[in-house]
């Protein structure tokens, strides 16, 4: 058998558990080739056979591979992921706990500076996110973007492993990505509102903690259409629903561009019609406008959202001209917000 045929063989044999199959491949009576090849690195990734077992969550294999072929639990592919990474982010607990036992480092960083917890926090594994942290794995290290393993945590929205980071690191919420943003920024934007609620109660955010560009969390929730979340945010942590951003902003070695939007803007932005009626029960001004002189109208219209622009114009609304002149029926392009305009504020019910 040719050398590339013996590495898809390896492979597939440690992707699917076949740890018999790959001992007689391997083994002492195994021929030359199956034998060097086992303790490379294959194909485009740089996976080792120790990797794909890992992924795979076959024990058996992964044991074979480290004590009868003699593998190293730090070989890294060409992301720089370890067998512990593969393992972490595809659930696999007691692949986990052998590699650690077998001196994998919990904390080894792949590309991007991803840590094996931050990739358990990514699917949702409880039992894994345990085992890492038993070993010593710190939830506050920070990845290339800024984000530890609370951040992922809170955009995967489990309030079981939420809960658990906040009583093995209690002060793990204080942390910002390089653009400021949040973990209740992140639970918001994700609409994760059983997270959300847990930050609240439990993490001591500011209402309207702002990132980089002056996003709130109470825009994230607006502008992806997360209404329990945006409610939530208004009701029981005071976020004002006239807070406006820094939409455009530049914020290296350039001028800000000084637009900026209210939660009001974003909703109509994206044709949220529940969020706005939302907002404006609670506080939002219908007729508030941006930098550039525009209403929610004047968004609706340029998200082409009729039934968001009926809406707005049916609650009193009037088309206006903005800060260039321009009326908000100006940037209608299809036909059913052209009828809006037409018809008057239509019947939205």
């Amino acid at each position: 058998m040719d050398a590339d045929n013996t590495e898809r063989l390896l492979v597939k044999l440690a992707q699917d558990g076949h740890t018999s199959s790959l001992e007689e491949l391997i083994g002492p009576g195994g021929s030359a080739a199956a034998r060097s090849v086992s303790r490379g690195h294959l194909g485009r990734s740089g996976d080792t056979l120790l990797h794909y077992a890992a992924r795979h969550g076959h024990l058996d294999t992964v044991k074979y591979l480290v004590e009868g072929v003699g593998m190293d639990v730090e070989l890294s592919n060409n992301d720089y992921k370890r067998p512990l990474h593969e393992a972490a982010s595809m659930g696999h607990r007691a692949c986990v706990g052998y590699l650690l036992r077998e001196g994998a480092a919990v904390d080894s960083l792949k590309r991007a500076d991803w840590t094996p917890l931050m990739m358990a926090c990514t699917r949702r594994n409880l039992d894994v996110i345990q085992e890492l942290l038993r070993h010593g794995a710190d939830p506050a290290l920070r990845n290339k973007d800024g984000w530890n393993s609370f951040h992922i945590a809170c955009r995967e929205g489990d309030p079981l492993v939420v809960q658990h980071l906040l009583l093995i690191a209690q002060e793990v919420w204080r942390t910002e990505s390089k653009t400021r943003r949040t973990p209740l920024h992140t639970a918001a934007m994700h609409g994760c509102e059983e997270v959300v609620r847990i930050l609240l109660e439990r993490c001591g955010y500011t209402p309207d903690s702002a990132d980089s560009c002056g996003v709130t969390p109470l825009m994230d929730a607006v502008r992806n259409g997360n209404v329990s979340v945006a409610r939530l945010l208004l009701e029981h942590h005071q976020a004002s629903p006239t807070a406006a951003d820094r939409v455009g902003a530049q914020l290296v070695h350039q001028r800000a561009t000084g637009i900026q939007l209210s939660a009001l803007h974003y909703a109509a932005k994206e044709g949220h019609m529940s969020t706005i009626k939302t907002l404006l029960e609670l506080g939002a001004d219908l007729h508030a406008r941006d930098t550039k002189g525009r209403t929610a109208l004047h968004m609706a219209c340029i998200g082409q959202h009729a039934g968001a622009a009926r809406l707005l114009q049916q609650l009193g609304l009037k088309d206006s001209e903005d800060a260039s002149g321009t009326r908000a029926q100006q940037f209608a392009r299809k036909p059913d917000l052209m009828a809006a305009f037409e018809s008057g504020s239509a019947d939205t019910s």
